[in-house]
């Protein structure tokens, strides 16, 4: 549900493998904006990799031995990098895999998904969880999530669906200034031609989501991953068999749930209404 409940790790490895990456950059004579480009990622990305903030993809990895020729140096560092700052221990594995599907489908009825969060949203609940946090493991925690959330705009190849329940809206985490600061984000996104949100009303009735959220992730290999969380565990979900239920579900919740714009349209209600 939130993805950051334990204590951040350290992230040397991280800063190391970064620092590396800057030097064969440079000895490439590369810029940071001549290189992005040349491996398929942002700028921000590539940024962020060599500062030590973000873990790198499997994949990017390999765009960057082919196109440094670093002679299998980064790709055995890769094999020794450590867990991300401000991500729980259980979400790691499905963090990477976020981080380079191509389709990733996320239906979550107990918060606005992280990937949606506005600063201040996500802000009120790591200041409300239990045990308390620290005031730096809530700088952490917001780090990882606001990086985390670049992935909308670095992957504009990949397919975001996201399912939202209506009363999420109308709980007002935070206050009246902060939902509308959320639904104005919100609506922001589903501007983006890779998104698509849409809004599970009030008085639905029973839907195909009453078990719980659902997050699937296609790989560049065509896989289907799933994700399930709990209070405080998370399970990776590779059964072929369970995966075919889950998509069954959330293809029924796409039919159950409003269009897309007539989603932007309760939205903007909701909005007016606060």
């Amino acid at each position: 549900m939130t993805e950051g409940i334990t204590e951040p790790e350290r992230s040397e490895s991280l800063k190391t493998f970064g620092a590396v990456l800057q030097a064969f950059r440079e000895n490439a004579r590369h810029t940071q904006e001549s290189l992005a480009p040349e491996l398929g990622y942002s700028v921000h990305y590539l940024a962020s990799v060599e500062q030590g903030r973000r873990f790198p993809t499997r994949e990017f990895v390999e765009r960057v031995e082919e196109t440094l020729d670093t002679f299998g140096a980064l790709r055995k560092a890769s094999r020794h990098l450590t867990r991300k700052p401000g991500l729980a221990v259980w979400f790691q594995k499905w963090a990477l895999l976020e981080a380079s599907a191509i389709t990733l489908d996320t239906y979550e009825p107990r918060v606005v998904p992280g990937l949606l969060q506005t600063e201040a949203y996500a802000r009120v609940l790591f200041r409300g969880q239990l045990p308390p946090l620290s005031d730096e493991q809530v700088d952490a925690q917001l780090v990882a999530r606001l990086e985390r959330q670049q992935l909308l705009r670095d992957r504009p190849n990949t397919a975001y669906s996201f399912i939202l329940e209506e009363h999420l809206f109308h709980h007002r985490v935070g206050g009246a200034e902060v939902t509308r600061e959320l639904i104005d984000h919100v609506l922001g996104v589903m501007a983006l031609r890779n998104v698509v949100v849409q809004v599970l009303p009030l008085g639905r009735g029973h839907h195909a989501g009453v078990d719980g959220s659902i997050q699937l992730a296609e790989t560049p290999q065509n896989e289907w991953l799933g994700y399930c969380e709990g209070q405080e565990h998370g399970q990776l979900v590779t059964d072929p068999k369970t995966i075919s239920v889950l998509q069954m579900r959330y293809g029924k919740l796409r039919a159950q749930a409003l269009t897309p714009e007539d989603s932007k349209g309760l939205l903007s209600r909701l909005r007016g209404a606060l």
